[in-house]
């Protein structure tokens, strides 16, 4: 029997946002004029993490997913490993070369943050630690703790980056939902359901009787990505 969501439901999954306000602005609106023709649907909008880093809005995109989402859409958002590192770096400096490596800055920018480089002294990453916290609104705090790690719908199970293979799902660790990639992408096997991820960068939507990749490089290539789901049918929303 082919995966399906429950019935009388439409489930809208986008992927890794990085700071790309204009993308996520242009694919809600996409996603909006889709759901017209199903104003009976329960519809849900799963946000799969990586909204922060690298893209020149973070902080912007942070707001729109708190107060600026569509009505009548119901919304879960994920935690990507780049929000998981962003909530580190704000209580352990040692966090921040690897940040800053990869898009950090960009973040720190988007908060009105002077950004040192990765190699900067410890007395400078701590002024932009201190300098964060202090710029980062209560709201977006609260928002960025309490993002969930994985969601399930029907036989399709959401999540950052993947899972092990070999594990049941109620037992994954969060470490491997935020971050795994080769054995879980190598793998063929039963995963207990489709997964639904983002994370690793695909030119195209991936599609798998086991997995559905999503992230395609919104940051660098305008095209952010949303999965359509309705009974046993799939199908892709694309910005570019």
């Amino acid at each position: 029997m082919a995966p399906s969501v429950p019935r009388g439901t439409r489930i809208y999954a986008v992927g890794d946002i990085h700071g790309r306000l204009d993308l996520l602005d242009a694919l809600l609106d996409r996603i909006q004029y889709d759901a017209e023709d199903a104003p009976s649907l329960l519809k849900s909008l799963v946000f799969l993490g990586d909204y922060i880093d690298r893209g020149p809005e973070s902080a912007r995109v942070i707001e729109r997913l708190i107060h600026g989402l569509p009505p009548m859409f119901s919304a879960v958002c994920l935690r990507g490993n780049h929000e998981d590192v962003m909530l580190r770096f704000l209580e352990d400096v040692r966090a921040a070369p690897g940040w800053l490596t990869y898009g950090g800055r960009a973040t720190l920018v988007s908060y009105g943050v002077d950004a040192p480089p990765p190699d900067a002294s410890q007395t400078r990453l701590m002024m932009a630690q201190r300098d964060l916290n202090q710029a980062l609104p209560d709201h977006h705090r609260a928002f960025l703790s309490g993002l969930r790690c994985h969601v399930s719908f029907g036989d399709y199970y959401f999540v950052h980056a993947g899972v092990r293979p070999g594990v049941p799902l109620d037992r994954q660790r969060d470490t491997d939902r935020l971050w795994i990639r080769q054995e879980f992408l190598n793998s063929r096997a039963d995963l207990g359901k489709v997964i639904v991820h983002g994370h690793t960068v695909a030119a195209e939507p991936e599609s798998y009787p086991n997995r559905i990749g999503i992230d395609t490089g919104a940051y660098a290539t305008n095209r952010l990505t949303a999965l359509v789901l309705e009974g046993t049918e799939r199908r892709f929303l694309c910005t570019a």
